[in-house]
């Protein structure tokens, strides 16, 4: 077999492994997550008049301590191996949630949601082995495989997890959740390699240090696209969450009065990431053909221009429509991000690059949800939409502005 035969084999190979480790990783998470105020009150004996509060509390404990982590994980990613930071995020992500499905009190679940956030930075570790073997003209097209199954996941989680907590109870969703994390580990240890440029970078490195020839390591911050572009995610994220706090609450509002309305509200709610679990990789293909920073401007211009439709509608079914067709274009944003941040550093550098990506959206993931609730509590849930279609036009014309026109 030929030298290129067996890189073509080897790449996707990788892509259908990490396929799979996306899929367990984030349907295990999103079938958890939504149930977890039953769990405070069902399980763990929260008072009904304070499961909001720690619902809150449970949520966001997890995102402080991954978007503090992120970035050290990906230096030691950059330093260790890519492959053995994406075993030690699975292995111990494994161990958060059986201690999920152990835990006897609220603050306990708060304790376990802290250790989650520290064993987080499994997906950018994905992304960086990724980026490392898959071929130049094939970035998109894997990049956008590998969002649309982060996105089918999150569809099909909650639909599990409550086929799984009606049948079991919460307590084996998260065994079954550690179980999905603990083959992620063994995929990693016998069937993914450290990707040879990444072998021959930290061979590098550790030849400098032992010549004492010390090169300077590139400055993230002192780079603009790079840093522009964990702008950019910070501030997608931040759009996508600004949504939560109403979303179901407006769905419900706009169904009114009629039957079997959980099961509609989740079905509406759903539409988005059906939409984004299709399109993603044609997404992908097309920012490989035409660019990617014009396929991000066009994807963020779209989304926005949808965003602030979806807030007209007051009867369910046009907002449904809008719901399915601004899925469609949020689908194209981040691919494209990533590709930009891949194509644009070098193998020493990738892991902390996305150590670094993952730590900004999980800062927008924090504000969006606030700022959110502070808008719907002051103007009305309408202008939630208005302000998050707003925002990403804007953010559409700055890359256009700067990226492309230029």
């Amino acid at each position: 077999m030929s030298e290129e035969m067996k890189g073509n084999r080897s790449w996707k190979v990788v892509l259908a492994i990490l396929v799979c480790n996306i899929l367990f990783m984030s349907s295990s998470y999103t079938m958890i997550i939504p149930f977890l105020p039953l769990y405070l009150s069902s399980e763990l004996g929260a008072a009904p008049e304070h499961v909001n509060l720690w619902s809150g509390v449970v949520f966001s404990a997890s995102f402080v301590v991954s978007a503090v982590m992120a970035p050290i994980w990906g230096r030691m990613a950059d330093t260790r191996g890519k492959r053995l930071m994406a075993m030690r995020a699975s292995f111990l992500l494994a161990v958060s949630y059986f201690l999920g499905g152990i835990v006897q009190t609220p603050e306990e679940l708060v304790g376990m949601r802290m250790f989650q956030g520290f064993a987080s930075g499994l997906w950018p570790m994905d992304l960086a082995i990724m980026t490392l073997y898959a071929p130049p003209k094939k970035l998109g097209l894997c990049l956008g495989i590998m969002q649309g199954v982060m996105t089918a996941g999150g569809v099909v989680g909650p639909l599990f997890g409550g086929v799984l907590a009606t049948a079991f109870g919460m307590r084996m969703s998260f065994f079954l959740a550690a179980g999905a994390l603990f083959l992620n580990f063994l995929m990693f240890v016998f069937l993914i390699k450290e990707p040879p440029a990444s072998v021959q970078a930290m061979a590098e490195r550790k030849r400098q240090a032992e010549s004492g020839d010390k090169a300077a390591s590139p400055n993230i911050w002192r780079m603009p696209l790079l840093r522009n572009m964990l702008l950019c995610g910070t501030l997608v994220s931040m759009i996508i969450m600004i949504l939560q706090p109403v979303l179901t609450t407006y769905i419900a509002a706009l169904a009114g009065d009629i039957p079997n309305l959980v099961f509609v509200a989740g079905l509406v709610f759903s539409l988005g990431g059906i939409a984004g679990a299709i399109t993603a990789p044609l997404w992908g293909k097309l920012g490989q053909r035409n660019g990617f920073f014009r396929v991000m401007a066009l994807a963020m211009v779209c989304a926005g221009v949808g965003l602030f439709v979806q807030g007209i509608p007051d009867t369910l079914v046009p907002f449904a429509i809008m719901q399915f067709t601004c899925g469609m274009f949020l689908s194209g944003i981040h691919p494209a991000i990533n590709a930009v941040l891949a194509e644009n550093s070098s193998t020493e550098i990738k892991g902390r690059i996305f150590g670094y990506l993952f730590s900004a959206q999980q800062v927008g993931s924090m504000a969006g949800p606030i700022l959110g609730g502070v808008v719907a509590t002051c103007i009305g849930m309408h202008a939630v939409f208005y302000v998050a279609g707003s925002i990403m036009v804007l953010l559409s014309l700055a890359v256009w502005h700067k990226y492309v026109r230029a």
